[in-house]
């Protein structure tokens, strides 16, 4: 006997699911994991998968549910800054995208920040409500408007949560946010007692730790509250107020002898290093490559890719991070069409001030940002079977260290 099976998104099914790429087809994906094998975590009321989105600037980007009635936005996941924003009320926001608008009139639990409120840090200039203005490291990329506090909806297993949070009503985007990255929201996940991880562990939902994973296909996980497991690897962060860690050693095939700090970042697509480890780093890796370099905007290395080339001759990447725990580098490169032909790059970007870790070197990974012990724990994972932790229970009471908003990296607009 033979059976036909189709993709849910397929031609003779697609009918009874939502459009493809709106936020119910993000939504109706993140559905089964719900109640993913009865983990104690906490996870946004659709789940806790993250879909990286190529179109939208290679980023991470999960459904979320905010606000009486609940309103479901597509946010880009950001451990680079602090403040969660969704466009609302707009006076500048995406035209190219039709998707959500908060409204802050339309939630019976919406309330305004106002300027008493220990989270305003902004000047109030002839009125009561609380402004909010962040600039990101992206040319020309930024969000204004309001603060308020509204009701985001959480799940664990068997129990909705309802937390209230303090977000951005965002009133004007610029730059990045207009197009390529997060047309429809970005969730802070800094240190900053501004950022929703702060505040859950604040009042009590969760300990004071979460979790990414960064599947090779494309297909992540986010859990709040996870602490990780006994046999990850570590490395502890560095006093100042964000991800930042310490590289002691890169290897490209052969060991590279330098040692730098770096900010762990889900919210640029790709790893930026300054000189001299850029060029160390690059040069030793075009040395290994037997290709013909073809380079591409924003990538100096770049190369051929016709059926005679050397792909499978890509040399192997890690870092040796702070305490000497081994980072093995899965997903160096990117693939780049044009209409006659494909290349592959090494998608490192030469940086002027940042060292940036971007998410595509994590792609492989379940990382733990634990902030509480102050340290990034990684495992190798595929992010679909993620095993229960007896130490990932929520507790109660926890310490707020503070912290900066670092910001959005650059994005290319190549087709992958």
């Amino acid at each position: 006997f033979t059976f036909t099976m189709h993709h849910r998104y397929s031609e003779p099914v697609k009918k009874w699911w939502p459009e493809k790429g709106s936020v119910e087809y993000y939504a109706e994906l993140a559905d089964r994991d719900r109640f993913l094998r009865g983990r104690r975590l906490l996870a946004f009321s659709d789940g806790n998968s993250t879909f990286r989105i190529s179109s939208l600037g290679f980023l991470h980007y999960t459904t979320i549910e905010l606000g009486t009635p609940g309103v479901k936005f597509m946010v880009a996941l950001d451990t680079g800054s602090d403040l969660f924003w969704v466009p609302c009320d707009c006076t500048r926001c995406s035209a190219d995208f039709d998707l959500s608008v908060y409204n802050p009139n339309g939630s019976s639990t919406s309330k305004k920040v106002t300027c008493n409120n220990s989270l305003c840090r902004n000047q109030c200039l002839g009125t009561s409500n609380c402004p909010y203005m962040v600039s990101y490291v992206s040319a020309e990329t930024s969000t204004s408007g309001i603060l308020v506090e509204d009701v985001l909806h959480l799940t664990q297993p068997d129990d909705l949560v309802e937390a209230n949070v303090i977000f951005g009503c965002g009133q004007v985007q610029s730059g990045s946010f207009l197009d390529v990255a997060a047309p429809n929201g970005l969730f802070g996940l800094g240190m900053e007692k501004i950022s929703v991880p702060s505040m859950l562990s604040r009042e009590g939902f969760t300990a004071d730790s979460f979790s990414m994973c960064f599947g090779r296909d494309g297909i992540g996980r986010i859990s709040f509250g996870d602490k990780g497991s006994l046999d990850q690897d570590e490395t502890p962060f560095n006093v100042n107020p964000t991800y930042n860690i310490t590289i002691n050693q890169v290897r490209v095939g052969t060991t590279i002898d330098v040692e730098f700090t770096a900010l762990f970042d889900s919210g640029t697509s790709f790893t930026y290093l300054v000189d001299p480890t850029y060029s160390r780093l690059s040069e030793s890796f075009h040395s290994q490559v037997e290709d013909r370099r073809d380079s591409r905007i924003p990538f100096d290395y770049c190369y051929d890719m016709s059926p005679d080339s050397n792909t499978s001759l890509i040399p192997s990447m890690s870092l040796t991070m702070g305490g000497g725990s081994r980072f093995v580098v899965y997903d160096p490169i990117i693939i780049i069409s044009t209409q006659s032909e494909l290349v592959y790059c090494l998608a490192v970007v030469k940086s002027a001030e940042l060292n940036i870790i971007g998410q595509n070197f994590m792609t492989g990974y379940r990382v733990v940002f634990d902030r509480e012990k102050l340290i990034l724990g990684w495992k190798k994972s595929d992010c679909y079977d993620i095993e229960d932790h007896n130490n990932a229970i929520p507790i109660g009471q926890h310490s707020d260290p503070p912290a900066v908003a670092a910001g959005l990296g650059d994005y290319p607009t190549t087709d992958s």
